[in-house]
């Protein structure tokens, strides 16, 4: 007698998968599916590792508060696109996400912090991605050369003032959901 599998906290059965593809960066996995209805059905899902994203906080006595963007092109959508500074360790899937966080800030902008705050957890494209990542607010900056990997060759730094992050996120210059999400996490503990 074969047993039945058991279905998954919605209710969902997966009767088979396979790797469609892969990479050291990314997989992509085919599940057929049986769904909480009982039709069958076949389900895509991209895995990828763990990334954090950085919002680099400057709060200068007399100031107005600044922060540190980046911008890149995004071969994926075909422009230029402003974010905060983010990324992933596919070498080093085990290190701490706070070590990351400092990682990425150094490697992208040149950055240090002497204070890292974890704001929380989310997840980029849950419909069809396995990807999370941790949120940062980074203080108590100090400049440094950038130590950046040959993929990142074209991308820039940028300070404008937390107003004018916010301006671009409403006005559509920003587009990036994880940088908008990141944003708002940030915004609504209150440390920004």
């Amino acid at each position: 007698m074969t047993q039945s599998p058991t279905p998954d906290a919605g209710g969902y059965v997966t009767v088979s998968t396979r790797t469609a593809y892969e990479n050291p960066w990314t997989r992509v996995r085919e599940d057929i599916i049986i769904r909480p209805n009982g039709i069958q059905g076949l389900y895509g899902v991209v895995e990828r590792g763990d990334f954090v994203v950085i919002l680099p906080l400057w709060n200068d006595a007399g100031a107005p508060p600044r922060v540190t963007l980046v911008s890149q092109y995004r071969y994926p959508v075909g422009r230029r696109m402003w974010e905060l500074p983010m990324g992933m360790w596919e070498h080093r899937p085990d290190a701490a996400p706070q070590d990351v966080a400092r990682g990425e800030l150094r490697e992208e902008t040149g950055l240090t912090a002497t204070e890292m705050r974890d704001a929380g957890l989310l997840y980029q494209g849950a419909g069809y991605s396995t990807q999370k990542g941790r949120v940062y607010l980074a203080t108590g900056l100090s400049q440094g050369p950038h130590q950046r990997e040959e993929t990142e060759e074209d991308m820039t730094c940028h300070t404008v003032t937390l107003a004018e992050m916010e301006a671009m996120i409403a006005n559509g210059r920003m587009t990036c959901m994880v940088t908008i999400a990141a944003f708002g996490l940030i915004r609504a503990r209150g440390w920004i």
